[in-house]
């Protein structure tokens, strides 16, 4: 390199700051040995969000609404199959040191909610339509779920 850290050379910084605006980067960073040389373009890439999704302001209009089981009627066993209501990844604790929203042999109410279903970064609890016993949960936690796919089975 052109003595760019010692001696500052001005034709090395002019060369790179036309690469920036040729490709329209962002910036360009070099380090060489313990020194590092940051330019800047014009051009700002916003910063990749990170964590969980912004909060809407408190009062903005009304909560969306939780995506709800669809019931249907396991003709075979007489049980409800409660099947997924949005494509997903199945969770069935709130975080993994958590105890399970149900397990088998637990009793639900209808509007109890028995599952997480994570879509698009987004947690969204899902709630049972029927009362009943848990009789068989048929995806493992953490397995990718499909829309209308069974997921467990209440009687």
């Amino acid at each position: 390199m052109n003595e760019i850290f010692g001696m500052t050379d001005l034709d090395t910084i002019s060369s790179l700051a036309d690469i920036i605006n040729d490709k329209e980067l962002s910036e360009i960073t070099i380090t060489e040995g313990g020194r590092t040389i940051t330019i800047k373009g014009k051009k700002c890439v916003p910063a990749p969000l990170m964590g969980m999704p912004p909060m809407p302001p408190m009062g903005a209009g009304a909560p969306e609404p939780q995506p709800q089981a669809a019931p249907v009627k396991d003709e075979a066993n007489g049980g409800n199959i409660v099947k997924a209501p949005i494509v997903g990844t199945y969770y069935r604790s709130p975080s993994p040191d958590k105890p399970p929203f149900v397990k088998i042999g637990d009793k639900v109410k209808k509007g109890d909610v028995i599952m997480i279903i994570e879509s698009m970064k987004l947690m969204n609890e899902v709630q049972s339509e029927f009362d009943g016993v848990v009789e068989r949960i048929l995806v493992a936690d953490g397995q990718a779920v499909e829309f209308d796919q069974p997921i467990m089975i209440i009687k």
